[in-house]
């Protein structure tokens, strides 16, 4: 049966593209492309003449099941490609991948470039274990919800994308939520304006805020929270009633011993404990 390949491509420099990547996507019928200007261009950098047709996120629900379909019927081997790194990787795949899965359908990943990795690899900070995110929410109440996720989160390295127009914000952000976070903020990764920022997060802010071209070009954000905190169970507000009925039933108190307990306790005065267990008696004796 014929396959699905899932082909990284560079995120700025060519030369980072495999021998492998070229042959398979040279050897396969058909490449798919989240855009086909974009990717063409590296089709003739590296003389490759495979038919391409787009494959994007707003199409990919509804394209997925006729690739399916060339693969199963005709026999066609079909290369995904995304503009940069490797497809599912925030980026569209997923669908795709899953529909070929559901049908026995071979999936082969190639090696190749991906932002996340090279990132954590180049940023100084705990990497045993790590969470990527992706893009986080733009809307800034809900952007604050999942920095306090990231911050009640026990893996305490993490990794997110971000776009040049919204970077400041999201490192506003995480001073707000993480205000002793260490960052590695990664620029422009593999290209020749890449650099990075690294340090407590006020500094890096400081860094980010007097950068010139800090509106342009892509972002990877590799961030250790150092202000881990479990998250707070709600309070369970049990009232009189429920203590009394616990002491009877579990602890099989009667009900003047339960009263008792209840004013040693402190948890009520003696007419409100026995008011109380006047409500839970009739309680009880309803089902009696």
């Amino acid at each position: 049966m014929s396959k699905l390949y899932v082909v990284p491509t560079p995120i700025g420099n060519l030369k980072d593209m495999t021998e492998r990547g070229i042959e398979t996507l040279k050897e396969c019928d058909l490449i798919l492309a989240e855009d086909t200007r974009h990717t063409q261009k590296l089709l003739n950098y590296f003389d490759i003449k495979t038919k391409l047709i787009s494959y994007h996120k707003f199409n990919e629900k509804s394209r997925s099941q006729e690739i399916i379909d060339e693969i199963l019927y005709e026999e066609k081997n079909i290369a995904l490609v995304t503009d940069a790194g490797t497809p599912c990787i925030s980026d569209p795949g997923y669908e795709l991948v899953k529909i070929a899965r559901e049908n026995n359908i071979e999936v082969i990943g190639l090696a190749g470039a991906s932002a996340a990795i090279i990132a954590l690899s180049i940023a100084g900070l705990d990497t045993s274990q790590f969470v990527f995110y992706g893009f986080l929410p733009r809307k800034k109440s809900e952007l604050i919800e999942s920095l306090k996720d990231i911050r009640h989160n026990h893996i305490k390295t993490f990794v997110v994308y971000e776009s040049p127009k919204r970077i400041i914000k999201l490192v506003e952000a995480i001073k707000d939520v993480m205000p002793n976070a260490s960052l590695c903020v990664c620029k422009e990764l593999t290209k020749l304006h890449e650099n990075s920022f690294f340090g407590g997060v006020e500094l890096v802010l400081d860094k980010l805020l007097n950068h010139i071209d800090v509106e342009r070009g892509e972002y990877v954000l590799v961030g250790y929270n150092n202000d881990f905190k479990e998250k707070e169970s709600p309070e369970i507000n049990v009232g009189i009633h429920g203590i009394i009925f616990d002491k009877i039933m579990q602890k099989e108190y009667s009900l003047k011993e339960a009263v008792n307990a209840i004013v040693e306790e402190g948890i009520a005065s003696k007419n409100e404990a026995y008011k109380a267990s006047l409500e839970v008696k009739k309680f009880i004796e309803s089902f009696l």
